[in-house]
């Protein structure tokens, strides 16, 4: 089973249209009507998707590290610097885990990219 990809409205655009071309399953928020959304409530929307949110808004990490010492679920975060000259980096490292990881390597971590 593959890694499918929930990815906020921080992210840049040309990181979901790469991952896209290269045939990761990839759902925007904004997509999905949760755009300009709190973020608690996107990460449930992640979770109740099972996808992995990918973010680079630091207020994500700030939930996720609040979940992890709660104990409460999320199904993961993948976490990147916004930095335009690593957009090619961050694309074949989220298609690296979409393809090779499992649902279950992520759930409740966070990962911090590029690796």
């Amino acid at each position: 089973m593959s890694v499918a990809l929930y990815v906020d409205e921080h992210v840049h655009g040309a990181i979901t249209r790469g991952l896209r071309r290269r045939g990761v399953d990839v759902v925007t928020a904004q997509e999905d009507g949760h755009d300009h959304t709190l973020d608690p409530i996107v990460l449930d929307r992640a979770l109740a998707l099972g996808r992995v949110m990918v973010t680079q808004d630091v207020d994500f990490l700030r939930e996720a590290h609040r979940r992890q010492a709660a104990g409460e679920p999320f199904a993961g975060v993948a976490y990147a610097l916004k930095d335009l000259r690593l957009i090619g980096r961050y694309v074949a490292d989220r298609e690296l885990i979409a393809k090779v990881d499992e649902p279950a390597d992520w759930a409740g971590q966070v990962k911090y990219l590029p690796m």
